[in-house]
This record gives C-alpha cells, sequence and structure tokens, in this order.
C-alpha cells in the first residue's frame, strides 16, 4: 500500500508540476538573444514534445519500480526517475520562457506509459531493464533530432536538450550493464510507432 501511495503522490506531482529539480537547469543564467515569432513557435511546439517524453518517463519508472521486487534494481529504477524530474522541470521551465504549454494530453501519455511500465517489469528485471535500453536510445535520437531543428538562436533550449541526451545515453548504459535483455525487433518497432504518435500528437496538442 506504502509503494502505492508513493507511485500516486509521484502521478499527482508529474501532472500538476509541481516537482522540483534538484540541479539547476543547463540554461540557468542564459540569456539569449531575441526570437522571431516562428522561432519561438517552434522551441515551443519541440520543447512541449520533450516535455511529454518526460511525463512518460516519469510514468515509465514509477511503473518499473512498483513492480522491481530487487531492493537494488528499485534503487536503480528510482534514482534514474529523479534524474528524469529534473528534466521535467527544466523543459517547463523553458515551456513557460517560451510563452508556451505543456501538451493537453499528459493524463493520457502518463497512464499509457504506467501501464507500459507496469507490463515490462512484470515480465522480468531483465526485460524491464531491456526496455529502458530501448526507450532511452530511441530518446537519445529523438533529442538529437531536435538540437537539428531548434532554432540556431535558442542557445537555451539548446542547452537543455544537449544535456537531457547525454543523461539518457547513461541512463540506457546503466541500464544495459544491470542485465537488460534485448528486445525482440517487432516490439522496438511497435515502440517506434507509438512514440511517432505521441511526438507528432503533443507538437501540435
Amino acid at each position: 500500500m506504502d509503494a502505492w501511495l508513493v507511485a500516486a503522490d509521484n502521478a499527482l506531482r508529474t501532472l500538476t508540476d509541481s516537482g522540483h529539480a534538484s540541479q539547476a537547469s543547463p540554461a540557468a543564467g542564459e540569456d539569449p538573444p531575441g526570437l522571431t515569432d516562428a522561432e519561438r513557435r517552434l522551441s515551443g511546439a519541440l520543447m512541449r514534445v520533450n516535455h511529454v517524453g518526460e511525463v512518460c518517463a516519469q510514468a515509465l519508472y514509477n511503473a518499473q519500480a512498483l513492480t522491481a521486487t530487487d531492493p537494488q534494481l528499485r534503487a536503480h529504477f528510482d534514482a534514474a526517475g529523479r534524474e528524469e524530474t529534473d528534466h521535467l522541470a527544466w523543459t517547463r521551465e523553458r515551456l513557460d520562457q517560451l510563452g508556451d504549454r505543456p501538451s493537453l494530453l499528459n493524463p493520457l501519455w502518463y497512464a499509457g506509459a504506467f501501464g507500459i511500465g507496469w507490463i515490462a517489469g512484470r515480465v522480468s528485471p531483465q526485460v524491464s531493464l531491456g526496455f529502458v535500453v530501448e526507450t532511452e536510445r530511441q530518446v537519445e535520437a529523438h533529442l538529437a533530432s531536435h538540437l537539428d531543428r531548434l532554432p540556431a538562436a535558442d542557445t537555451a533550449s539548446r542547452r537543455i536538450v544537449d544535456r537531457m541526451k547525454d543523461d539518457e545515453a547513461r541512463h540506457a548504459d546503466q541500464a544495459l550493464a544491470a542485465g537488460g535483455a534485448a528486445l525482440p525487433a517487432p516490439v522496438r518497432w511497435l515502440m517506434r510507432a507509438a512514440s511517432k504518435v505521441m511526438t507528432t500528437t503533443a507538437h501540435r496538442i
């Protein structure tokens, strides 16, 4: 029961943006030059997608920690989740600075990601960790593509995305080292398809 209460509290904090970063944003103190209206809209849309990714990351790690029976594995998910909380706070702060908003569908994204994380965690620790590896590899590639698309003048958003990309790569490496199993190709393809739907929708809604 205590674990479920913690999970519920984490969900509420995520969906109400009441969590706080433990580290200052990589863009702290950054005073980038003014953006055009078009650049601001593009940056806002891309950072909204990145914020959705962090909402999903909270849900995934929350569910996987909840299903983990090994204390060491649970601690691994909890530690990664705390770093993702920083990302969540940084992307929300940047959205506010850009005068934009989070996705209106965040409760849906959270619920879907929590369910997927729960299923992966119930299969086996190796599959659960393997799911983290594949997820983080896809997120890393996705963030790299955003670095190509963000306006050159938006140095604040670029600093945040670059730091997040490095952190996601490290999370994938750690999960692989902890025993993550390679997922079957159909599962990886399905994950990419689901990610495409989410990112395309969140770009606008």
